[in-house]
């Protein structure tokens, strides 16, 4: 069965790297939204004289975040299409919140969750300090919001939930505090082959 897996959590919780790690041992294509809306977003910013490193206000929201989630999800289904276990990585706030999202999605090329296998890995860390030094740690330009608007940030680090309507053995909750071990590994990859 054809396999797409979201790897979904607020910034800085290491969903990236988890998901790099997933698909590396497994060898899944890996889509991750920032990567893929770089170029795109830098040069849309830059042309409203805006600043290119900006992924978090709400003009970058209103000219870039659908066009992301486009381009990120046409890449991966259309690796879903040929068969090859998809890795995507993002936010996906609006989209989990919609119960018919990823229906519409995967009717674009022709299935179903019935025909791909469909999970959803929440990476989460245990507190929003935790969040925090990962983010400071990090040191990315794109991360300079975040930091000086914490307050606002931090409400985007409750849990979630998706609204999808898929079986609860398809959602895991992922605390990802500690080393992203082999064995750690091996328990991640028995949650996607369930």
């Amino acid at each position: 069965m054809k396999r797409l897996v979201f790897v979904l959590g607020a910034a800085g919780a290491g969903k990236t790297t988890v998901a790099k790690a997933l698909a590396a041992k497994r060898g899944g294509a890996f889509f991750d939204m920032d990567t893929l809306l770089r170029p795109a977003a830098e040069a849309i910013m830059m042309l409203q004289g805006l600043d290119p490193a900006d992924r978090d206000s709400a003009s970058y929201k209103a000219l870039c975040r659908d066009l992301g989630y486009r381009i990120t999800m046409d890449a991966a289904l259309e690796n879903v299409a040929l068969g090859t276990e998809s890795f995507v990585v993002g936010p996906f706030t609006k989209e989990t919140a919609d119960p018919g999202w990823l229906a519409r999605e995967l009717d674009r090329i022709n299935e179903s969750t019935s025909s791909v296998n469909v999970k959803i890995l929440f990476v989460t860390l245990p507190t929003e300090e935790d969040y925090r030094k990962r983010i400071e740690g990090r040191g990315s330009k794109l991360d300079v919001w975040k930091l000086a608007n914490w307050s606002a940030f931090a409400a985007s680090l409750a849990p979630r939930k998706a609204a999808w309507p898929l079986r609860p053995e398809a959602v895991l909750q992922y605390d990802n505090a500690t080393p992203l071990t082999v064995d750690r590994l091996s328990e991640l990859e028995r949650f996607l082959d369930l």
